[in-house]
C-alpha cells in the first residue's frame, strides 16, 4: 500500500482580524503519496507560496489538519516543529542559499552537522551526494567559483543529504537560464525516478508539465488536480497567469476536487 507523505485536510489560512481579515487558503485538502512528483502551480497571489510554507512547516494553518509522514503537525510546539522539518524535509530554493565562505562540500555538510552526524560520516555522505549529481570535481569550490546550475546542484545535494521524506522545491529554475533550468528539471525527474518524493512550486505551466501530477491553485483554492499523461486540461491554461508562459501550452481536461 502506498504511504502518504503529505495529508492536508480542510486547511484554512487567514491573516488579520475583523474587517481587515484576509483569507489566503480556503479548505485546501490534498494527499501526496511516497514517490510522487507533484507540481503546485498558480499565478501570483493564488496562495501557492502560503501553501508551500504550510507544507514546509514554515507557517501554521489557521484551521484544518496536516500530517507529514504520519506526524500530526498541529500538536507540535515550535521546537518539535523545527526538528520534524529538519529531519523530514529537504528544501530547494530559487536563490540557492549557499554560504559564500564555505566550499560545496561544506555547504552540503551543514544539515548533517545540525543532525549530529560525526565528521567522517558526514564528509563521506556529502561527497557521495555531490558525486551522484555530477559535482565530484568541484567539491572544494566555493559558490563564487560555480555556475548557477552548479550552485543549484549543490543546493539539491544539501537537500538530499539528510535522506528526507520530502523534497520541497520553490521555483528551483527561477534564477537560471533556460538551458540550465532544463538540466535541473531533468535532474529532478531522475531523482523522482530513484524514489524521491518531490513537491515543486511554480507559476510556470511549462515547468509544471515535467511533474507527474499538477495541482492548480487560484484564490486560495485547489481548482484542478490532474495526472500528466492521463488527462489534458487545466483552467489556468486558458487565462493569463501574469508570467507570459501559457502560449502554446497543450490544454488539459479539468478535474475538480
Amino acid at each position: 500500500m502506498t504511504k502518504p507523505i503529505i495529508e492536508l485536510s480542510g486547511i484554512d489560512k487567514t491573516y488579520g482580524r475583523g474587517a481587515e481579515q484576509i483569507q489566503i487558503l480556503k479548505q485546501v485538502s490534498m494527499t501526496v503519496n511516497e514517490g510522487e512528483f507533484v507540481a503546485i502551480v498558480g499565478p501570483s497571489g493564488s496562495g501557492k507560496s502560503t501553501l508551500m510554507n504550510t507544507i514546509g512547516l514554515l507557517d501554521t494553518p489557521t484551521s484544518g489538519t496536516y500530517k507529514l509522514d504520519g506526524v500530526v503537525t498541529e500538536k507540535l510546539n515550535d521546537s518539535q516543529m523545527a526538528s520534524v522539518r529538519n529531519k523530514k524535509i529537504g528544501f530547494i530554493f530559487q536563490q540557492f542559499n549557499l554560504l559564500p565562505r564555505l566550499t560545496a562540500l561544506e555547504n552540503v555538510e551543514l544539515p548533517l552537522i545540525y543532525a549530529g552526524m560525526g565528521k567522517s560520516e558526514r564528509k563521506e555522505r556529502a561527497r557521495s551526494m555531490l558525486e551522484s549529481l555530477g559535482m565530484g570535481p568541484r567539491v572544494d569550490h566555493k559558490p563564487s567559483q560555480l555556475s548557477g546550475g552548479q550552485q543549484q546542484r549543490v543546493a539539491i545535494a544539501r537537500a538530499l543529504a539528510g535522506s528526507p521524506s520530502l523534497l520541497l522545491a520553490d521555483e528551483p529554475t527561477g534564477a537560471l537560464d533556460s538551458r540550465t533550468g532544463t538540466e535541473v528539471l531533468e535532474l529532478m525527474i531522475r531523482l523522482n525516478e530513484e524514489g524521491n518524493t518531490i513537491v515543486l512550486i511554480t507559476h510556470d505551466l511549462h515547468i509544471a508539465d515535467n511533474a507527474r501530477r499538477v495541482v492548480s491553485i487560484r484564490d486560495g483554492e485547489i481548482v484542478s488536480d490532474v495526472r500528466n499523461g492521463e488527462t489534458r486540461d487545466s483552467p489556468l491554461l486558458h487565462t493569463d497567469t501574469g508570467s507570459g508562459t501559457n502560449e502554446g501550452s497543450h490544454p488539459r481536461q479539468v478535474q475538480h476536487q
